[in-house]
């Protein structure tokens, strides 16, 4: 009996080390989207301080890493901190047929949205349909 409530016991830890990741990651949730030739990626960071975002792409991969600091003020005592603090970051794993060379990146109301042009190369084009020669 010892040893099965041991290990409810750590199935409740482990468990509540999954929410607790999941909480703290869910500041970074985001949606991709293409309108035309533009690839887009709106990235939710709420309250986050833009100096802090810094956003890379090594090898198709995109990366982005924000802080979220509490405020200190002097005489400042919480009674509830439930919003998550500390470095969030998202990768994403982007298409070899987009211009990262011309990625930008904006940030409005606490999102930050990047927007990628698709490569010409990666454009679709019409094919002309050249017809029979006559002998």
């Amino acid at each position: 009996m010892l040893l099965r409530s041991a290990t409810v016991r750590d199935l409740d830890r482990l468990t509540a080390r999954v929410f607790d990741s999941a909480t703290r990651n869910s500041g970074a949730r985001l949606d991709a989207y293409r309108i035309d030739d533009t690839f887009y990626i709106d990235i939710d960071l709420p309250g986050v301080d833009p100096a802090s975002i810094d956003v890379t792409v090594d090898r198709k991969v995109l990366t982005v890493r924000a802080e979220r600091k509490r405020p200190e003020q002097e005489g400042l005592r919480l009674l509830v901190a439930e919003r998550p603090m500390g470095t969030v970051t998202r990768q994403v794993f982007l298409s070899d047929n987009l211009d990262t060379d011309r990625l930008e990146a904006r940030y409005d109301n606490g999102v930050l949205t990047l927007s990628i042009p698709v490569l010409e190369t990666a454009k679709p084009r019409k094919i002309e349909v050249s017809g029979a020669l006559a002998a």
